[in-house]
């Protein structure tokens, strides 16, 4: 099966050698998304910007790609620190309608350019 990268400018470039999603058939695997502001390459100043951020930059990706929020199937979070993590529900609600996809969260101890969150994830594009 053929896999093709995904780029818009809509959502931050690349920091790294990796696309921002890649299709592969009917699947969308977007790489983890941090709250920078496409047009000034800034992260977001709080943890909510950030997360609303890279939630907008996940869109971004994922309509380039031909999907949608509704079609994601499997979220990844990491958060910087779990104390957020209330913080992250109420602002992921906003973003993603019942039924919610699958998701794991973890905490880790650092998050490129000392970001506070990050998300990565897996879409279904309808034929």
């Amino acid at each position: 099966m053929q896999r093709q990268a995904v780029k818009t400018d809509r959502a931050p470039a690349a920091i790294g050698p990796y696309s921002q999603a890649v299709r592969c058939g009917n699947l969308v695997f977007v790489s983890g998304q941090l709250g920078l502001d496409p047009t000034t390459g800034q992260l977001a100043e709080t943890v909510e910007g950030q997360v609303r951020q890279a939630l907008a930059n996940l869109r971004a990706i994922l309509e380039e790609a031909g999907a949608s929020l509704g079609s994601v199937v499997k979220t990844t979070l990491f958060l910087r620190s779990m104390e957020d993590f209330a913080l992250v529900n109420r602002v992921y609600a906003e973003f993603f309608s019942e039924p919610a996809p699958a998701r794991s969260t973890v905490e880790v101890a650092a998050l490129p350019r000392g970001a506070a969150f990050e998300v990565e994830a897996i879409a279904v594009v309808s034929p």
